[in-house]
């Protein structure tokens, strides 16, 4: 199962609608929190690395705010986002953490002035919703990264870095380390995906990403393996794994067993590359982004070039 090489696939779709401005010295970032509850004191060291990076930050009144497990009632949460959307002044919006809600609020958001002055939305986990939408429905990038409840652990590691560059504008490109399951090629094309069990739940919503052509990028934690291969069927009996560019494999982490239950018989690696056995296009399993230390930043949406070789894997911007 070590050599799954294909012929190079060079599949180009359509450049982005609009690429938000890249930020320069003196300009503010929001936070807001659309999803689980986030205490203030674990906003700090994510404020001070904005700070220090040169940027002046806000911070949204759904930080610290609770309801619940979430940061806010859905209307509260709602507004917050939509106030920092609707600034002017604000050139990106670092959400706080991930957790659950953002799908309860996404279709109450108006992004008319969004769509006419974007600016980068940053974040992962349950912000796919957000990736998802804009991405479906405005075509505009935003950036997978860490958030606030990443940063309070070190602001001075290599995948908080990754966030300075890329609101900067730096050009990203990653290696990977050879994995037995690649499969062999490279491919062109825009850059989505997320979290795999949201792009599942949002499969014929006003959030469900065309794949087509795309090069798709999946992590996911806390779930069982059984579930995971229930959302790669849901994807695959979709079409969304038809005539995907490529196949980005971020950390699938913290995995649930249940020691009463049979083995299920197959590892996560294995239940991927099953559901994509047939294709053609390159895979890259072992990326380093996700819920895991590894966390480097991807900007969704935007041309990038995978590359997969006996020697391991590169994704890079175009």
């Amino acid at each position: 199962m070590n050599d799954h090489r294909i012929k190079a696939v060079r599949m180009i779709d359509t450049v982005p609608t609009l690429i938000p401005p890249y930020l320069r010295p003196g300009d503010l970032v929001g936070i807001t929190c659309p999803a689980g509850y986030l205490c203030l004191e674990d906003t700090q060291n994510a404020v001070e690395a904005l700070e220090k990076w040169g940027y002046r930050v806000k911070l949204g009144k759904t930080v610290g705010a609770q309801y619940y497990g979430y940061s806010g009632t859905d209307a509260e949460r709602a507004a917050d986002f939509q106030d920092m959307l609707d600034d002017p002044q604000i050139k990106a919006i670092l959400f706080g953490r991930g957790g659950y809600g953002t799908v309860r609020i996404i279709d109450s958001l108006d992004f008319n002035r969004f769509y006419r002055d974007p600016k980068w939305l940053c974040g992962y986990s349950d912000i796919t919703v957000v990736h998802s939408f804009v991405q479906s429905q405005l075509h505009i990038p935003t950036l997978h990264c860490e958030m606030c409840i990443d940063l309070k652990y070190g602001n001075a590691d290599a995948s908080a870095d990754t966030i300075r560059r890329a609101l900067r504008g730096d050009k990203l490109s990653y290696s990977v380390d050879v994995h037995p399951m690649n499969r062999l090629g490279s491919c062109e094309g825009l850059l989505v995906g997320g979290n795999l069990s949201l792009l599942a739940a949002m499969i014929g919503s006003s959030s469900d990403i065309d794949m087509d052509g795309k090069i798709l990028f999946i992590e996911d934690v806390h779930e069982y393996l059984y579930r995971l291969d229930e959302m790669l069927w849901t994807l695959g009996r979709a079409g969304k794994l038809d005539r995907l560019a490529g196949l980005v494999v971020g950390g699938f982490t913290r995995l649930k067993y249940d020691p009463e239950d049979p083995p299920f018989g197959q590892e996560i690696d294995e239940i991927i590359f099953d559901q994509v056995r047939a294709a053609r296009f390159p895979v890259c399993f072992g990326f380093p982004a996700g819920h895991q230390f590894d966390n480097f930043s991807l900007r969704l949406g935007m041309p990038h070039r995978l590359l997969v070789t006996a020697k391991g894997g590169l994704l890079q911007e175009r």
